[in-house]
């Protein structure tokens, strides 16, 4: 009754793909097309669409992905025994990846499916005969063999969760991930000076401290023409970041940021900080329905310090996220001890994952994943009153 089919390209999708009742931007046509068109060069995407009959029930996002120890670990300052544990180790999940769920953005934007339609366990047992066939695909393809399968970012309350019997059968694992830094933006919020008034006074004063460091800075918002003429400096600060990540599974297109803006139009933002005419910072936002999502961003370190740039921008997404009633800004999990002074709050989340190989790697995958990112220990802040 319930079969699926594999896409390849955006345009190759159902026009029903987009009526199924999801408001996730991430993943309708329009994102999905951007990131087609300037996807890292690791990164592969594949569309499911399950059907009941001829009717669409359920899609899914499965990321092919090759990771590779030099792309993993960048700039690590670990001691000798801990690089030589990590390489290790790193030597047995590298190699062709599947990922159900979008890598490059924190949460659960990989799966959908319409309850009126198909029920839960049914539509997971056929994403999961959809994971056998791209993994003999790929083999075929690109004579690869799939050797991790993973769900990724689920919150301690998705109802997901409940499928635990189904996932134990398919031979995956929970494993607990960082957490990611949700703000909850009260309804009586309407300007930042309501944010400011929920502060205590030791808050209160750090933000007026930063906003006064970045006086001598002018934030404005760039159109699409505006982002392709600043595109190199936006990809250098952007890559001043990113690479002095200690782990990093890909790396962006330099054109990401340009067609994220063609083809998501309003929905996606772009705020430039400029000193003396020369841009120094950025931070992106998706309007992902009544949630902010707080997407990359990037700046230059020599300034970072004397104006803080990053807690700035911090700020300023959420003054953005007050101003146009959003229900929640999504900080997403890296920095957290700094979003937490903002008054982020950590989630628990969970991946569920296994190794192809398994009488031997998957009994171990629990410890090796811990081992190459480790639940970071960090002192959660309390700023409001």
């Amino acid at each position: 009754m319930f079969h699926f089919k594999i896409y390849k390209a955006v345009s190759e999708l159902p026009i029903s793909w987009d009526g199924l009742p999801t408001r996730d931007v991430f993943l309708k046509t329009p994102f999905l097309k951007a990131l087609e068109l300037s996807s890292p060069k690791n990164i592969d995407t594949n569309y499911i669409a399950v059907f009941k009959d001829d009717i669409i029930a359920g899609i899914a996002i499965i990321q092919r992905v090759e990771l590779y120890l030099d792309d993993v670990f960048r700039n690590t300052s670990d001691n000798a025994l801990k690089r030589v544990t990590k390489h290790i180790m790193a030597k047995v999940v590298r190699g062709n990846t599947l990922i159900v769920g979008n890598l490059m953005h924190t949460g659960q934007h990989g799966l959908y499916f319409n309850p009126e339609i198909i029920g839960q366990s049914s539509y997971l047992e056929t994403i999961f005969k959809a994971i056998d066939q791209l993994s003999i695909q790929i083999k075929k393809a690109y004579n690869k063999t799939v050797r991790l399968v993973c769900f990724k970012d689920y919150f301690e309350t998705d109802r997901i969760n409940l499928e635990s019997a189904l996932f134990t059968k398919n031979h995956l694992y929970k494993v607990q991930v960082q957490p990611n830094m949700l703000l909850d933006i009260p309804k009586e919020w309407d300007t930042i000076t309501d944010y400011t008034s929920a502060l205590t006074k030791k808050y209160r004063n750090r933000y007026k401290t930063a906003v006064k460091k970045a006086m001598s800075i002018t934030k404005q918002e760039l159109n699409l023409e505006e982002i392709e003429a600043a595109s190199d400096a936006i990809y250098k600060l952007y890559k001043n970041v990113s690479d002095n990540a200690k782990v990093n599974s890909f790396v962006l297109d330099d054109r990401h940021f340009f067609n994220l803006k063609k083809e998501l139009g309003s929905e996606f933002k772009l705020f430039g900080y400029y000193l003396n005419e020369e841009l120094v910072g950025f931070y992106t936002l998706i309007l992902n329905h009544n949630q902010l999502e707080t997407y990359f961003l990037g700046y230059n370190p020599k300034f970072q310090y004397k104006h803080q740039l990053y807690l700035n921008m911090l700020y300023d997404m959420l003054e953005f996220g007050i101003r146009n009633k959003f229900r929640m800004v999504v900080y997403a999990r890296t920095a957290m001890e700094i979003k937490s002074s903002v008054g982020a709050v950590p989630k628990t989340m969970h991946i569920y994952m296994k190794h192809t190989n398994q009488w031997l790697l998957n009994p171990a995958l629990k410890f090796i994943v811990k081992t190459l990112t480790p639940i970071k220990k960090w002192e959660e802040r309390h700023p409001f009153k």
